[in-house]
């Protein structure tokens, strides 16, 4: 059976519960750029990207409809209903602004994605420089999505979609708390973590530089923002990003992120990290809040309402939480 070619990580659809709320903190003091305004909804894209990479959209909960990967042709797209249907997946088309095919499902681990080919393309940003506002942020970069079964999420996209292992932590009896996973040649587009889920832990934007990500801190600072600022600024050892974690104000975390490495060579070896390693989460020392590690946003189920978070069996923390 061919193997759909997905391309990368392209887009995420945020309930929020107070628009205006959201605008001023996404816009505003970040600086993402609105690409469509409908009634109850809003799209969102940083400087680099030629299509919206965010939709914030209006309802009673918080909480993340899906989490949407570009292929390439609309003949991946019959490839993966091919596919699903030998797997016994539900799955349906939907629409949506810019987007007319989207291939729905929810994988088999509970979370809930979207596949497309086609977008309607928009004047990039990057050079209109006068236009840049708040943080700069310039491309949609990755997501990282909580799971009770890293190992498991990790095999079926790897497996079934092509995505290549970069990075994994792994504890002295060979079990695998978190990896990264990509597409485009980067560390990665999915990142799976330990813990109840499935929940979204962060969606990532990349930075032009580190200064950019200090920026932000200053702007949060001075809008008497401080408390967004969850984690960082830092350095990953998993990944060498220069990083920053703050938390909308729905709670859903965004990750600001720069200075990672590729690995597009054929013969890369995925980097292996023991979970005693604190240099693995960062790699300056710094400890990390609990929040960190316990809370992430709720999902949406494919037949509607929310997947129900499932505890893991690796039960724990590192011992360099605040």
């Amino acid at each position: 059976m061919q193997t759909p070619n997905t391309i990368r990580i392209a887009h995420g659809i945020f309930y929020v519960t107070d628009l205006a709320a959201s605008r001023h903190f996404y816009v505003d003091l970040l600086g993402l750029n609105v690409l469509h305004e409908t009634d109850g909804a809003l799209y969102l894209r940083a400087n680099e990207d030629r299509e919206w990479t965010l939709k914030l959209e209006l309802a009673p909960e918080a909480g993340v409809k899906h989490l949407a990967y570009r292929v390439g042709t609309d003949a991946d797209l019959e490839a993966l209903t091919a596919f699903l249907d030998a797997q016994g997946i539900p799955w349906r088309w939907e629409t949506e602004l810019d987007r007319p095919r989207l291939l729905r499902f929810q994988d088999p681990y509970g979370v809930p994605v979207a596949f497309y080919a086609q977008s309607v393309k928009h004047p990039w940003l990057l050079q209109d420089y006068h236009l840049h506002r708040g943080a700069g942020l310039q491309r949609i970069d990755h997501i990282n999505v909580m799971t009770p079964d890293v190992e498991g999420v990790m095999r079926w996209y790897m497996d079934h979609l092509g995505f290549r292992l970069s990075e994994y932590t792994e504890d002295d009896h060979g079990r695998i708390w978190a990896a990264w996973i990509q597409r485009r040649g980067s560390v990665h587009d999915l990142a799976l973590t330990n813990g109840a889920g499935p929940r979204l832990h962060h969606f990532a934007y990349w930075m032009p530089d580190m200064g950019s990500i200090i920026r932000t801190c200053d702007i949060l600072a001075g809008a008497r923002m401080p408390e967004h600022i969850e984690r960082g600024p830092g350095r990953h050892g998993v990944s060498n990003a220069f990083f920053l974690y703050i938390r909308d104000p729905d709670g859903h975390r965004i990750e600001l992120y720069t200075c990672d490495y590729l690995t597009v060579d054929p013969d890369f070896e995925p980097i292996r990290w023991s979970l005693n390693d604190p240099r693995r989460q960062t790699l300056w020392g710094a400890k990390t809040p609990k929040s960190w590690f316990e809370e992430g946003s709720l999902l949406e189920a494919y037949d509607g309402g929310w997947v129900q978070p499932r505890e893991s069996d690796l039960k724990g923390l590192p011992v360099h939480v605040i």
